[in-house]
């Protein structure tokens, strides 16, 4: 596979990925929380996928293959940065979520 169908495939995969996160995060807001974890469980083993095209590029690059700095390396790189960064911030929102309903289910006990 060649650097440009690399990128590609981190692309793919790192999209998925953040794609999936912001997904769970609206389903934690309709209160859908199987389906929340449905959906960051599919966001992690597009970041495992995401994962090893960075590391099959990081060994080429250590056994001696030059690999070249492309405008579309660098975007992918951008993809993988963002989508780990969604994650984080998904199980936190995500979190959030489960605790305003979890009040709320207790506020209104009490009504």
């Amino acid at each position: 596979m060649n650097l440009y169908e690399k990128s590609f495939e981190l692309i793919l995969h790192a999209g998925d990925a953040k794609s999936k996160c912001l997904m769970a995060v609206e389903s934690a807001r309709e209160e859908d929380f199987e389906e929340t974890n449905r959906l960051m469980e599919q966001a992690n083993e597009s970041m495992k996928l995401a994962h090893k095209c960075q590391m099959d590029l990081i060994q080429d690059e250590a056994n001696g293959e030059k690999i070249d700095m492309t405008v579309l390396l660098v975007h992918a790189q951008d993809h993988l940065a963002m989508a780990l960064s969604a994650i984080d911030y998904s199980n936190e929102l995500i979190e959030m979520h489960k605790k305003f309903n979890e009040l709320s289910q207790k506020i209104n006990k009490l009504i």
